[in-house]
């Protein structure tokens, strides 16, 4: 037993002792090192450097209203004018070449053939109210028992060629053939009074040779005015009529017979 505690004892020589615990270990002489200290002896009121994740920075107030957005896209000039050209362009009717107050005022200039016609707006070619008493014109010679619509257009449009030509050689600026039949075509109103006249009396005795007469004067007579004013052919008034009284003459004839 003596001999084991002596090769006990001899087995490992150390300087190592128990009380050099409070000291560095393990060879490292360096003291102010924190982490050469015991678990016991750790000072931990030093500030531990370590980098802490990124804080989110607070947000912006949202100031705004609600259902109403804040506009972030601002329109470029050019879609800008685009988008406001809509509010410039005129309206449909008159991009077509409808002008309800031309019409009523060209109206009105048949009806009054004493009325001096002005001859910027005769000058348009406006075939929407030609169109409509070419119509009507028809329509009361349908409740006369009359089917003529093909002889009132066919009789129209020879008439309407024949004024073209004949006004283009008195005239000295020449006229359109639109022109020529918006006239002509709204000169045939007086032309549907008689046709209604018809309706209801007969054409064919005395007094209807007499309102027919004067209904045939009543067109050519304002269709020569409107020609003269807007085509500036002072002291051509008769000239013009002559041709025109032609026309409606074969008018009246479809209405009497």
């Amino acid at each position: 037993m003596s001999g084991f505690d002596n090769f006990n004892t001899d087995f490992y020589q150390s300087s190592y002792s128990v009380d050099d615990q409070s000291q560095g270990g393990y060879g490292y002489s360096n003291t102010e090192n924190p982490y050469n200290k015991q678990y016991g002896q750790y000072d931990y009121s030093q500030p531990v450097g370590y980098s802490s994740p990124g804080v989110m920075q607070p947000q912006q107030p949202y100031t705004g209203q609600i259902f109403q957005p804040t506009q972030t896209y601002t329109p470029s000039p050019s879609q800008s004018m685009y988008s406001n050209s809509f509010d410039d362009e005129p309206p449909l009717l008159e991009e077509l070449g409808i002008n309800f107050d031309h019409i009523w005022q060209k109206t009105l200039t048949v009806l009054h053939p004493m009325k001096a016609a002005d001859g910027s707006i005769m000058n348009e070619t406006d075939l929407a109210g030609p169109m409509v008493f070419c119509l009507a014109f028809g329509a009361t010679l349908l409740l006369s028992g009359k089917i003529q619509f093909g002889y009132v257009y066919g009789i129209s449009a020879i008439g309407c060629l024949g004024m073209y030509c004949l006004l283009n050689l008195m005239s000295m600026t020449g006229v359109s053939f639109g022109c020529v039949a918006s006239v002509l075509g709204y000169c045939l109103l007086p032309m549907i009074i008689l046709s209604s006249f018809g309706v209801i009396i007969s054409l064919q005795g005395m007094m209807g040779v007499i309102i027919t007469a004067a209904i045939i004067g009543w067109c050519s007579f304002s269709a020569s005015k409107i020609f003269i004013s807007a085509l500036a052919m002072d002291g051509q008034q008769l000239l013009v009529a002559y041709p025109c009284a032609l026309l409606y003459g074969v008018f009246a004839l479809i209405s009497v017979f």
